[in-house]
């Protein structure tokens, strides 16, 4: 499916980072981009640059996903493109030992609850209401296609590291619906990807010492840097332009594989 001039596209976490460069990319083909963050300021910026629309909105709250949809489709139409980029992964060992008293304290479910909710129930949500939409659309494509959705996991879904089992869990889990989710959707031309990035240059590695991102670059085989965000973006397009991609993960890593720390 072509990005066609006023296609509507929905990009969570698009006010930095992967999502930022997405809809960045997706805007400079003409795309009408809906930008979901809970980044107003962030968010109303890239949106004003792209000449999209910014929704407040919390992928993992019903109400708050189903707002911002009436506020993107009111403006843009109905979607033809999902691209789920939003996502939390605070780091937090399975047991760890307190050093004040030095007992040992399991992992609190309301924190891996928390990450499971954003990251797999949230961009479970978005693809399913998403895909009610797209379903209703016109074909656009001479094989019946009417949508394209990418969501985004980790190669922590694989290789997950020491403090990642919660994060791991919830980027497994988007893994696993990918082809499932790709069935369901087929008689609706609907396809569906996931990308698994591996160490890619978000905001969270800016807060880094420079001898820390050269310890992280290392690691990736080859080329050994971070990845760009905008390579990430290019990932997205080519998804979408070729319409024999469906129903499978990618990594796209630089042939890292994970250490335990």
């Amino acid at each position: 499916m072509q990005i066609g001039k006023d296609t509507a596209a929905i990009v969570t976490g698009g006010a930095s980072g992967l999502g930022e460069a997405t809809a960045r990319r997706l805007a400079s083909h003409g795309a009408r981009v809906a930008i979901f963050d809970l980044n107003v300021e962030r968010g109303e910026k890239v949106a004003a640059e792209i000449g999209g629309v910014m929704c407040q909105v919390n992928v993992a709250d019903e109400a708050s996903v189903d707002a911002g949809l009436a506020k993107a489709r009111g403006v843009h139409g109905i979607e033809r493109i999902l691209v789920n980029c939003a996502g939390i992964g605070p780091p937090k060992k399975t047991i760890s030992r307190d050093k004040a008293t030095g007992s040992i304290v399991p992992h609190d479910l309301a924190s891996f609850t928390k990450i499971i909710h954003v990251n797999l129930i949230g961009s479970f949500q978005m693809i399913a209401k998403c895909a009610a939409g797209m379903a209703s659309l016109d074909p656009a494509t001479p094989d019946g296609g009417r949508g394209v959705i990418v969501s985004t996991a980790s190669v922590a879904a694989e290789d997950g590291q020491v403090g990642q089992a919660a994060y791991s869990a919830s980027k497994g889990g988007v893994v696993g619906m990918t082809l499932p989710i790709a069935r369901d959707l087929s008689r609706e031309g609907i396809r569906v990807m996931t990308i698994m990035p591996g160490l890619f240059h978000t905001p969270l590695f800016d807060t880094l010492s420079p001898e820390a991102r050269q310890s992280l670059e290392a690691q990736v085989p080859f080329p050994s840097r971070l990845g760009k965000p905008e390579e990430y973006a290019k990932m997205v397009e080519h998804i979408i332009d070729n319409d024999m991609l469906n129903g499978f993960a990618i990594r796209l890593d630089g042939a890292i594989r994970m250490a335990p720390r």
